[in-house]
């Protein structure tokens, strides 16, 4: 299931990247989306209260408006039946039917426009005839005038609009009971209202209900009207604080914005670029800040330069002007060394020390020389197609006699086939030789083997010894000048702490890169990568950076191993074939030179930038 979620959240996020990208980046359209936020719920909260305190003082003055007219229609009734009961005292008593449809008919003709919208309807007492404490009569026809005296033509209410539990309560208590409800029209319309209710006498004495029944229509107008100018104001409101976010964050913003290309651009060498300061606000003096910042940065970087500019000459100017007085001292010196079989035992072996430092300066002076002109940007490239397998032949024979008096083996490996590359002979041997040299003093007697490698426009050289290696964070620092992994190690060759220094600006200048590796008792490998035509790009190295030997792909090789064995034991016998373990060291040729194989680990590039 794992797999699947993470699929499926791919796919959701991928959509939404570019946009959670600009809301990351872009500090505007945060603030401006925060206050538009922030306005909406403050509208909504304040139109929820308005509308509420809007909708409590109709309904109040509704009320009081209701009660009002009920109790005058209620008194109205009475009176009007005592007065008839006693004029008719003498005579016939009237048909309660048509005493209640004209008393209906007479209280609904008050009924006016406005506040003053009212019907009236009559129903059945249970406590009337079909009452009075047995059933009720159900066939009773409540007596209801023709609705719309007053207000038009609307069609009569529906004589369920007052609910069972309300006349339930005005039979049996004596007074006003009221109850908010939809009035439900015959010809199918509705609305909210409120129905008063109270418990009467008619002409003949018998009980009936009188209810007056007012509609919210005018009052549902006013809300509605109320409801519509809120959101419109409250859109309004939500616009326009939105309009005055994005305005004062842009004065804020605008200024930040300014200042992050002009820094870029002091990053990217432009050190001229200025803010420009307009006002004497706090923006103002964050720009007059920065553009004093800037300077001083500038007249550091200037005066930094100018040092390095006078370091680098002085530098060349004194090995150029130490080869004069050199070379006559190594006149002098060759003249003594081959004098000395005449001079006593303490002056020869003087004469000899005297020869070997005079060598070792004479290199020294050489690569301060071709440090010199890599710093001043002088070193140029002679490209030609070479055989490299020539090259490492040339370095391999040059080598022998240090790896025969260490006790060393040099095998070369990967030359059956042509290495052809376009790069410069001299620097590529001078390179090959470093790292050589390098492994066999470093090497603890141990073979030195010598790989190459061609595959995807990429020739590759590798240098592995099985000495002391190197400590963790020293594959980066050992291409640093006159950097030593034990400063109390001794230089039995003469090195002058330059030659990888030299080396690594070599690869540049090809192109190229130039990685080591190495783990502490296990040995180290230095590879070069050069790219088979001069000029174009790298994209992978044909030889993995930690070789296949290292103590991390055998335990690779070890546990792959392991795993088949368990596969192949819950196979059946005779269903087994033969299983090939995969080399955990092989990479292909155009993985990232970074990735060291078999493990999460990364090393620093050496390529020119």
């Amino acid at each position: 299931m794992q797999p699947i979620l993470r699929m499926v959240l791919r796919w959701v996020r991928r959509p939404l990247q570019p946009a959670v990208l600009l809301w990351r980046r872009n500090i505007q359209l945060r603030v401006v989306a925060t206050t538009l936020l922030m306005s909406m719920g403050v509208v909504l909260l304040l139109g929820i209260v308005v509308i509420g305190q809007v909708r409590n003082g109709l309904l109040e003055g509704k009320l009081s408006v209701a009660t009002s007219q009920a109790q005058g229609g209620f008194a109205n009734a009475e009176d009007r039946a005592e007065s008839e009961g006693r004029a008719q005292a003498s005579g016939r008593q009237a048909a309660p039917e048509d005493w209640h449809r004209l008393l209906v008919e007479s209280l609904n003709s008050g009924s006016g426009s406005g506040q003053g919208v009212f019907q009236v309807i009559a129903l059945p007492s249970d406590e009337g005839p079909g009452g009075l404490g047995g059933e009720p009569d159900n066939d009773a026809t409540p007596v209801t005038a023709p609705i719309g005296i007053g207000v038009g033509s609307i069609g009569s209410v529906e004589p369920d609009t007052v609910s069972p539990e309300l006349q339930a309560r005005v039979d049996d208590g004596d007074g006003m009971f009221q109850e908010y409800t939809r009035i439900r029209y015959k010809g199918g319309e509705s609305v909210p209202g409120i129905v008063i209710g109270q418990r009467l006498q008619d002409v003949n004495g018998n009980p009936y209900q009188l209810y007056y029944l007012f509609p919210f229509t005018e009052e549902e107008k006013t809300l509605s009207l109320v409801k519509g100018t809120l959101a419109t104001a409250g859109v309004f409101v939500v616009v326009l604080l939105g309009a005055i976010a994005w305005l004062v964050v842009r004065q804020v913003v605008t200024p930040v914005r300014m200042a992050a290309g002009i820094a870029e651009r002091l990053a990217a060498g432009r050190l001229q670029e200025r803010m420009k300061v307009t006002g004497e606000d706090d923006i103002a003096r964050l720009g007059e800040s920065f553009n004093k910042m800037a300077q001083n940065l500038q007249g550091k970087i200037q005066q930094l330069e100018e040092l390095s500019r006078m370091q680098r000459r002085f530098v060349s100017d004194v090995s150029h002007e130490l080869r004069t007085p050199l070379t006559t001292v190594r006149m002098a010196a060759d003249v003594i060394h081959e004098s000395r079989a005449d001079f006593d035992p303490v002056t020869g072996r003087s004469a000899e020390l005297l020869l070997g430092q005079l060598d070792r300066f004479e290199s020294l002076l050489s690569d301060l020389l071709e440090i010199s002109r890599f710093d001043a940007g002088a070193a140029a490239l002679e490209a030609e197609p070479i055989d490299v397998r020539e090259v490492v032949r040339r370095v391999v024979d040059g080598a022998e006699p240090l790896a025969e008096r260490k006790g060393s083996r040099i095998v070369v490996r990967g030359a059956e086939q042509p290495v052809i590359v376009e790069a410069d002979s001299r620097r590529v041997e001078r390179v090959l030789r470093n790292l050589v040299v390098n492994a066999v003093e470093h090497g603890e007697g141990r073979d030195v083997v010598v790989r190459l490698g061609v595959a995807h426009g990429a020739v590759a050289v590798a240098v592995r010894d099985y000495g002391v290696g190197l400590k963790p964070g020293e594959a980066t620092r050992v291409f640093n000048r006159f950097w030593r992994a034990d400063p109390a190690r001794a230089r039995t060759t003469g090195g002058t702490g330059l030659g990888l220094s030299i080396a690594v600006e070599d690869a540049r200048l090809h192109g190229g890169w130039l990685q080591a590796w190495g783990e502490p008792g296990g040995g180290s490998q230095f590879r070069l990568t050069l790219p088979r035509t001069s000029g174009e790009p790298l994209r992978g190295s044909p030889i993995p950076l930690e070789p296949e030997d290292s103590r991390a792909q055998q335990a690779l090789r070890r546990e792959a191993a392991a795993a088949d064995t368990g596969l192949l034991a819950s196979v059946p016998a005779q269903g087994r074939g033969p299983v090939t373990v995969p080399s955990a060291g092989a990479a292909h040729p155009t993985a990232d030179p970074t990735a060291l194989p078999g493990t999460g680990r990364r090393v620093t590039e050496w390529e020119k930038q």
